[in-house]
């Protein structure tokens, strides 16, 4: 059999997981539970909450979808290579209690550092306790493991977003860490969002900011243990692994199609034509195992002594890039392929350019929908939802509008290079490189993958959400064409012109109308 040095390298050796019930921990989980049969143990930073203890909370991560397949590819067994360790990055000492602590510094090798707070409206002393020092408690537990081989810290591209193109480098600091730390213990939110424009500069919340602080913390211990950094973009559903458009993350386009294939979301502000930098989470995984296993083979190749700190951009703009342009026909077609039994009207997404425009657009294609479904829902004994979220939307829309409609380029020839140097057999089972993604078969798997992951229907009942969308389709039409002879009625009587004249003006309208 060919040999995988990744999986060599794996084989035996105990793995500690930061962020593990998220999208990217989860799936770094599955992926070494089925393609790295010896791997050792793998030690999962967890919180007790709601109630659940961090036992329990793990017997719900088994359930998680990501491990769908383990039963049909008989590898439940492997599961049992799990460990809790409750802590939370956001207390001292990462919460751990000494016993659960030595047992990693005793028999640790690997740790991914994955947790992060990635709310882009939260405050900076909550960013700050979470992303940067958490990430400090992280490195502080790493210089204590006796056997440590490999830290990889999973950041963003979009650390460095005060700049439009961005190589795989580390950048200056934009404020000292520990100045940053001090405010945040001492001020209260409102002091501290005062200085937020003076202390973050150019950077556009407090995400980037404090992930860009984090990565510092990294390169200051790059020095003593093998240390590798990867930045992915805006991490979508899977590719190819474990299943094709596999999705637990409402962020990015997962979330708009989702509500868009519930026909609540009919227009999105964005511009077609710009770049939009995805990169699926199968890629952001091989990424960081592949990186963990880099940086020891690179230490061992410099005599034992660790290499520079490694820093890799996991993205497509500049090598495979993606524009809505190419597939604006499209997308409305693939929620048509796969609807919903549970679509409240008929899907036709639309993306608008302008902001303004589209808050035009949103009052009568959003609230006005949402305050009738709102009513009809509450009298049948419901919770209303929609008014709600259509406004949360709303008011997001500063804070978002520079990730709308900036377009970034992400220079990622060094990833290219690490894939070219993989092993053929580890460039088929970790790959890294898209050169072969196609975004129409992507995006297709993607919305079939949130209709099933994210809404929770099953392909069972496919054919019967088919016509219901054809059902729907009538309705939609009917009431196009009574709100437009509607529309035509009040022309004629407002006016006093003829029916004639009438009909003439009712193209100039419709054209006006298209474009909200």
């Amino acid at each position: 059999m060919a040999s995988s040095p990744i999986t060599e390298f794996y084989g035996g050796r105990n793995v500690f997981i930061t962020g593990a019930t998220g999208f990217v921990g989860v799936t770094i989980v599955e992926k070494l539970l089925r393609d790295v049969p010896n791997v050792g143990t793998l030690y999962l930073l967890m919180r007790a909450k709601k109630g659940k203890n961090v036992q329990e909370r793990l017997e719900e991560l088994k359930k998680n979808s990501v491990f769908d397949k383990f039963k049909e590819l008989q590898l439940e067994a492997r599961l049992s290579k799990i460990v809790p360790i409750e802590g939370d990055v956001g207390l001292e000492n990462l919460g751990i209690s000494p016993k659960d602590r030595q047992i990693l510094i005793d028999n640790v090798n690997v740790v991914f550092h994955s947790a992060a707070t990635l709310d882009f409206f939260q405050s900076l002393k909550e960013t700050t306790n979470i992303n940067l020092r958490g990430t400090r408690r992280v490195v502080e537990l790493c210089t204590q493991l006796k056997k440590l081989d490999a830290l990889v810290h999973v950041s963003s591209a979009y650390v460095n977003a005060y700049l439009t193109e961005v190589e795989e480098k580390l950048y200056p600091s934009p404020e000292d860490p520990e100045k940053i730390i001090q405010l945040a213990e001492t001020l209260n939110d409102d002091a501290l969002k005062e200085l937020e424009p003076k202390l973050m500069k150019d950077h556009p919340n407090t995400y980037t900011f404090t992930k860009h602080l984090a990565e510092h913390e990294v390169a200051n211990v790059a020095s003593k243990f093998p240390c590798g950094i990867v930045r992915p973009s805006m991490i979508t559903a899977a590719w190819k692994e474990p299943i094709p458009g596999w999705t637990i993350s409402k962020n990015g386009p997962q979330g708009f199609f989702m509500g868009a294939s519930k026909g609540v979301l009919r227009r999105l502000p964005l511009d077609p034509n710009i770049i939009m930098d995805y990169i699926p989470i199968d890629v952001v995984v091989n990424g960081i195992i592949t990186t963990g296993y880099y940086v020891h083979a690179l230490q061992a190749k410099n005599g034992g002594r660790p290499d520079d700190l490694q820093i890799f951009h996991l993205t497509s703009s500049t090598y495979k890039p993606f524009r809505f342009e190419l597939m604006t026909d499209k997308i409305n077609g693939y929620l048509h392929d796969y609807p919903l039994n549970s679509a409240v009207w008929y899907p036709n997404l639309r993306f608008v350019k302008s902001l303004w425009v589209f808050r035009l657009g949103a009052i009568l294609f959003h609230f006005v929908p949402a305050l009738i479904l709102d009513l009809v829902t509450k009298i049948g004994g419901g919770r209303p939802i929609l008014i709600r979220l259509h406004k949360n939307v709303w008011n997001s829309l500063n804070t978002l509008e520079r990730f709308i409609f900036t377009e970034w380029h992400f220079d990622n020839k060094r990833l290219l290079a690490l894939s070219k140097a993989m092993n053929p057999v580890d460039k088929k089972k970790f790959i890294i490189d898209i050169g072969e993604l196609k975004w129409d078969d992507y995006f297709s798997n993607t919305i079939l993958g949130v209709r099933q992951y994210l809404s929770k229907e099953p392909p069972k009942n496919l054919e019967k959400a088919r016509r219901k969308d054809k059902i729907l389709l009538g309705l939609h039409v009917a009431l196009q064409l009574s709100f437009w002879y509607g529309i035509f009625k009040l022309v004629v009587g407002i006016t006093g012109i003829s029916a004639a004249k009438g009909a003439l003006i009712l193209p100039v309208l419709y054209y006006l109308f298209g474009l909200l």
